[in-house]
């Protein structure tokens, strides 16, 4: 009989073992990956191209760098980087091929192909020797790892002394009744916007769950520092729903 962990983990709101979550994380994101790119415009009005706009002004991309992509999914922070920066290589890393294979279908993909490589892994085990980027970025991905310590201490193992660190992540707003109004909408109307959309409501709802559960600013900010990165400091965006983390290698 298979052995599980004694370990437990959180999977939106409910507690399952550690060595089970990576596995519904991939059934998730399997399940959405088609309609991924929709959804994402249609739950935040678009509104994540800013954010993710404001992510490669901070990180001011330069000639020549290497960047790692982690939870890369089907490819926007990376083609946004090499749009800014076209002698640049960018590496996409994310555990589920589904959300590789739709990213390899777009149009920014074929164009970049020369600097743009696809690879299926796992940020807590990243398959590459330490000092190999210039920069690690992580999109609404983060939530999802199961131990995100690890994560953040493979981050910090990959890059190159003079690395940074960049992550894009849902958080929470300073104001109580802000946060309030925030729930009443996403837990209203975007499960069942998941089903209407991509015919899954379950996964929308963990999705909506996982940012509930995720650390706030400061918390996070102190994990970044504790993997080993310095000049920790975030950005509040649209208030406080997300939130740009930055933190280099010295």
């Amino acid at each position: 009989m298979a052995q599980t962990s004694d370990k437990t983990t959180h999977f939106g709101f409910k507690d399952v073992a550690e060595d089970q979550k990576a596995g519904m994380v991939h059934g998730v994101f399997t399940s959405v990956a088609s309609k991924y790119d929709i959804m994402n415009d249609v739950m935040s009005m678009g509104i994540h191209r800013v954010w993710k706009d404001a992510m490669m002004d901070w990180l001011a991309p330069r000639p020549n760098q290497r960047l790692l992509d982690v939870a890369g999914g089907t490819g926007d922070v990376s083609f946004r980087f090499l749009k800014r920066a076209p002698s640049a290589t960018a590496v996409v890393l994310d555990m589920t091929e589904s959300m590789l294979i739709e990213g390899r279908k777009r149009a920014e993909a074929d164009k970049m192909a020369n600097n743009l490589s696809w690879v299926t892994g796992d940020a807590m085990a990243l398959p590459f020797d330490d000092n190999q980027f210039d920069v690690y970025t992580i999109s609404f991905g983060i939530r999802n790892v199961t131990r995100v310590q690890d994560a953040l201490n493979e981050a910090y193992r990959v890059l190159k002394p003079g690395g940074r660190l960049m992550v894009l992540e849902f958080s929470q707003l300073p104001n109580p009744a802000l946060q309030k109004a925030y729930d009443l909408y996403s837990f209203n109307v975007i499960p069942p916007m998941g089903k209407l959309i991509t015919g899954d409501r379950d996964s929308y709802q963990y999705l909506i769950e996982s940012i509930r559960k995720f650390p706030d600013q400061d918390t996070f900010a102190s994990m970044i520092e504790m993997a080993g990165f310095e000049t920790v400091k975030y950005r509040n965006l649209s208030m406080g729903i997300a939130t740009l983390h930055s933190g280099w290698k010295i």
